[in-house]
């Protein structure tokens, strides 16, 4: 028991510093593709064509002092990035192991419990920070981050009712023939857009409306605290990629070709921030409303349907 408990420690930390590291080089992807896509180099000065930029980005802003507002709710102000970062890396654990995980039975149950709690960090960090412009970019975060999520978890609920099961296990044994993008390309197009919702990224970065809000809720942030918010947010776009890609692209992860689909996801996610402009505000909660999740009930509806059929008839 102890040994068992012991390696699920070790697999979890080996994971968490896997996704750390993936996160510093995704920074460095993103530079490098936004820079060739606005014709010019992105980061090459350090070491060998800029490789080691990521490391020396972290020690720059770990290394700076750390702002202390006076007017500040100082606990929660210091907590809430903290718990952010937590939030998003202990989402990780539904990743299907084939040993010495918790691969549990109710993954996707505990994602949607995990990233609804994520609202609450961005509302404290905002709330705490006693600054106008800061409660301000929190109340559009959270309004975005509420009003998609229903889209998102109706998307899953979707598939979920088809496969049967909330484990990661049966989706990848149900994709061994057809994938389901395949199958719901809509419902992958709404929940990869669902997902660029979540992740507060381009075309629905309203939480840090530079122009109207000056950065939004971590404004009050530096050094640190804005560390913790960034990395936060970039694990929840590794995570993102690897859920899209197990829902919709095989979930095939014990082979090569996972990785490989999992970085394309990524890499979509880069090439969407280079590519759209921001949506005007008044803009965003009609797209949430009229078009996903008429669409996402829809298919909801659909897939009730058909299971129902397969059960009469098989």
């Amino acid at each position: 028991m102890y040994y068992d408990l012991l390696m699920f420690i070790l697999n979890f930390l080996l994971l968490i510093i896997c996704v750390l590291i993936s996160v510093a080089f995704l920074t460095l992807l993103e530079r490098k593709v936004l820079g060739y896509i606005q014709i010019r180099k992105g980061p090459n000065k350090v070491g060998f064509i800029g490789i080691p930029q990521p490391f020396n980005d972290a020690i720059k802003l770990i290394c700076k002092e750390q702002p202390i507002p006076i007017m500040s709710n100082y606990l929660l102000y210091y907590f809430a990035p903290i718990f952010s970062l937590m939030i998003s890396l202990i989402v990780w654990m539904i990743f299907p192991y084939l040993t010495y995980m918790c691969s549990f039975s109710y993954g996707f149950l505990f994602f949607l419990c995990c990233t609804s709690l994520g609202v609450y960090t961005v509302m404290i960090a905002g709330w705490s920070s006693n600054s106008n412009y800061s409660l301000l970019g929190s109340l559009r975060s959270v309004a975005q981050t509420i009003s998609y999520e229903v889209s998102l978890a109706l998307i899953l609920l979707s598939l979920i009712i088809l496969v049967g099961s909330f484990n990661m296990f049966d989706f990848m044994n149900y994709q061994f023939y057809c994938w389901f993008i395949i199958v719901s390309f809509p419902l992958a197009l709404s929940c990869f857009t669902s997902c660029l919702a979540e992740t507060n990224r381009t075309p629905f970065d309203f939480a840090e409306g530079e122009s109207e809000l000056v950065s939004g809720f971590n404004i009050e942030y530096g050094a640190g605290g804005f560390t913790l918010i960034f990395l936060a947010e970039y694990t929840s776009i590794v995570f993102m990629s690897m859920l899209l890609t197990l829902i919709f692209l095989g979930g095939d992860f014990y082979s090569y070709s996972f990785f490989i689909k999992l970085t394309f996801m990524s890499f979509l996610f880069i090439w969407v921030r280079g590519t759209l402009p921001r949506f005007r505000y008044d803009k965003l909660m009609y797209l949430a409303w009229k078009s996903f999740l008429p669409l996402s009930l829809n298919f909801f509806i659909f897939f009730i349907g058909f299971k129902i059929l397969l059960i009469l008839y098989i």
